[in-house]
């Protein structure tokens, strides 16, 4: 890494001083570089591995629950659910900062290890940056990736990053972030490539990526966690959907019920010595269209162009 890094085209960043372009993709230099390289040349993926994968900003927080919440929902009681203590992100482990849970690697490679299967992990790294061994068809391992329309995906990263910047990044305007978005300069960006590189790959391989819009999920929530229950491999019973096991989870794991519990709206999640980030700002509305009260018509025109030109031919569209 210390090789590596003076040899990247650097940008503005949003978070931190600057984003680094590796492999096609900005980030972080140090903390989220650094678990790349990791997950890149020491991770081993089991076949019964599940992996939450986003962009930021397009529902990870909500995912997380849905997904522990359905695939534990045998061995907890909603009364006294992990959810309620602990919050998903401490439930979830975030794969990308992952080497930072000890404070050498090789206590973190040890720790992956000893993890129970099945293995739940979110992650925001793009599909082409995996290594063979979890994306080959013949893996087992499966991903669950959600997609968002990049004008929510914006305003919401837009607010993240201004309520979690370090110090020593001063304020970003509506408009610099919006400009560094468009020209695909942004936490794990271009979004749009990141999107297609798990759409293809879902075409490829539909019983191993679950491609899931951000918008059905609002929209039907119902039918989308049978949908992902049968996915990971924990279909709901007949007898689980006469008793409302789906709404339950649903209800358990609302922006509602989840943004109200005292253990997010306080203290911070840390993901490495230089990620922490105030828990409530995971937390801000959860809707679908709240760009139109922050976009002008002829930024909400750009990005819906950019769209148009990107996905061309791909049979993907954003939205319901």
């Amino acid at each position: 890494m210390r090789d590596i890094i003076p040899t990247l085209p650097k940008e503005r960043g949003w978070m931190f001083e600057h984003l680094l372009q590796y492999n096609g993709f900005w980030f972080t230099p140090t903390s989220i570089l650094d678990g790349v390289i990791f997950l890149q040349h020491h991770f081993k993926p089991r076949p019964t591995d599940i992996f939450l994968a986003t962009s930021p900003k397009t529902g990870s927080t909500w995912f997380k629950a849905l997904i522990f919440a359905t695939m534990n929902r045998t061995n907890f009681e909603l009364s006294n659910h992990p959810l309620l203590t602990t919050g998903p992100h401490g439930l979830f482990p975030f794969l990308d900062t992952y080497i930072f849970q000890n404070d050498h690697y090789q206590d973190s490679i040890s720790s992956l290890k000893s993890l129970p299967s099945p293995r739940l992990f979110s992650t925001h790294v793009p599909y082409s940056m995996f290594p063979d061994s979890a994306t080959d068809a013949s893996s087992g391992c499966r991903f669950v990736y959600i997609c968002r329309n990049p004008k929510d995906v914006f305003v919401s990263m837009w607010f993240f990053v201004n309520k979690s910047r370090t110090k020593e990044v001063s304020p970003m305007s509506l408009e610099e972030a919006f400009e560094l978005f468009c020209r695909g300069v942004s936490p794990y960006g271009p979004y749009w490539d990141h999107v297609l590189g798990y759409w293809k790959a879902s075409l490829e391989s539909p019983n191993k990526i679950l491609f899931l819009k951000y918008e059905d999920m609002k929209n039907d929530p119902v039918v989308h966690v049978r949908r992902l229950a049968e996915f990971i491999g924990k279909p709901f019973s007949a007898e689980e959907e006469r008793n409302g096991a789906v709404e339950e989870i649903i209800r358990l794991c609302s922006f509602e019920n989840l943004s109200n519990l005292e253990i997010n709206k306080n203290g911070a999640e840390r993901f490495s010595p230089e990620i922490a980030v105030d828990k409530s700002n995971f937390f801000r509305k959860g809707q679908v269209g709240d760009w139109k009260n922050y976009l002008t018509e002829e930024m909400a025109k750009r990005i819906d162009q950019i769209s148009d030109d990107k996905l061309y031919g791909s049979g993907l569209k954003f939205g319901t």
